[in-house]
């Protein structure tokens, strides 16, 4: 068929409404059944074939496929049916979604529902045109993303490996991502001690911690040079301390005998979980030989009880010259008749710096470059409309020239 045919069946205001109803639906991390079974709905009733796929007991993601003839290669659009949680800043209901000119506004609308719904109505244009594809199309809307791609592992180790894939991420629709940083997590734990007759001090776990968060900081990670600026990254994100291990606050007065810190490591190639902890426990050690009641605690896998990170997402670095990347190119510019913005390194270096499930495919022998809407961040959580109809277009006619 004509591509513009094809790309007369992106309807805007379908989309936005799709992309609205998905912001309807919270879908925090670790909580995506509902939206995942909503969306299973949605493709079942237009007649893909719906795996709706129980990750572990009662967390589901959802896999639709558009069934080709047979004997052509296949594509994944993956994109991740988890959001962050909300951040301050909302004077409006963040489950009722609004448009405000370009944008369109919601919990979780940038990272990632805009890109989920994009990449469904690129499948649906290629349905409602009756073009008899030979490959399949496979719409992957997976879970823990944000906890380090859970989802997009289980689908590959449970047979969904296509020729290649195209992940949604929030880089921008006129850019397509190849390299980026990877993310490691740890979680350090920190024990003090509560006054007794016979220590009338005790321990406090909390000014311990602040001297471990300063040495922390303070650590050089190991690591060869890589071309994105500001890697490695550590980061802190979060500290609480209390009593026990529920973290009581009903003595807030009290020492704190246990205190816990959470980080982030962006990382370059050469660095893994291993590599970071030899670096973080010389500089803890340190503080272990200088105090005796400095008793620490590094774990990475976080502990599954705290609904965090769960696994390590690889860095990525996909060559710009893999055909998907230059099919994404050629329809990028049929649709615009430009050129990409960029291709390869994300827009910014603070984009960079994150890691994405397109890594865990790429490591399976899946090239996926990322190509998705951008919008803003989660204090103003809003997507590109233009954006997303846009990747529509790039998406649908990528998917033709893959499955044809």
């Amino acid at each position: 068929m004509a591509t513009q045919e094809l790309i007369r069946l992106i309807d805007r205001e379908e989309l936005v409404e799709l992309g609205k109803s998905l912001v309807r639906i919270p879908s925090f991390i670790g909580e995506e059944t509902p939206i995942a079974r909503w969306v299973a709905s949605y493709m079942s009733s237009r007649g893909y074939e719906v795996d709706l796929q129980e990750v572990e007991p009662g967390w589901f993601q959802t896999v639709a496929t558009l069934k080709g003839s047979g004997g052509g290669r296949s594509i994944m659009f993956n994109g991740h049916l988890d959001s962050n949680p909300l951040a301050t800043g909302w004077d409006r209901d963040p489950f009722d979604p609004w448009v405000d000119g370009n944008r369109l506004y919601g919990a979780g609308i940038r990272n990632m529902k805009s890109g989920v719904a994009s990449m469904i109505h690129a499948a649906e244009a290629i349905r409602k045109s009756g073009v008899k594809l030979k490959g399949d199309i496979v719409i992957a809307c997976v879970l823990a993303e944000l906890q380090g791609g859970l989802g997009t592992k289980y689908l590959i180790e449970h047979g969904y490996k296509t020729d290649v894939a195209v992940v949604t991420e929030p880089y921008g629709a006129h850019h397509i991502v190849t390299k980026h940083a990877g993310m490691v997590d740890f979680a350090l734990h920190i024990k003090g001690r509560h006054p007794d007759t016979s220590d009338v001090n005790g321990v406090d776990a909390i000014p311990l911690m602040m001297k471990a968060i300063a040495a922390i900081y303070d650590t050089n990670l190991t690591h060869e040079p890589w071309d994105i600026e500001g890697l490695p990254w550590l980061k802190i994100g979060s500290v609480f301390g209390g009593r026990g291990e529920s973290y009581d606050l009903r003595s807030v007065a009290r020492n704190s005998d246990l205190c816990t810190a959470f980080m982030g490591i962006s990382t370059v190639p050469g660095m893994s979980a291993a590599t970071i902890r030899r670096d973080l426990e010389t500089s803890l050690d340190k503080l272990k030989a200088a105090d005796p009641d400095f008793q620490y605690e590094l774990v990475n896998p976080i502990e599954r009880k705290f609904n965090t990170w769960i696994l390590d997402h690889p860095p990525m670095d996909m060559p710009v010259d893999e055909e998907i990347v230059q099919t994404i190119a050629g329809a990028y510019r049929q649709v615009t008749g430009d050129e990409p913005q960029g291709i390869g390194l994300p827009s910014s270096p603070l984009s960079a710096r994150y890691g994405d499930d397109d890594a865990h495919l790429w490591t399976a022998g899946i090239p996926a470059p990322i190509y998705g809407p951008s919008g803003g961040t989660y204090g103003e959580d809003y997507t590109l409309i233009d954006e997303m109809e846009l990747c529509s277009k790039v998406l649908a006619l990528t998917a033709l020239d893959v499955c044809r």
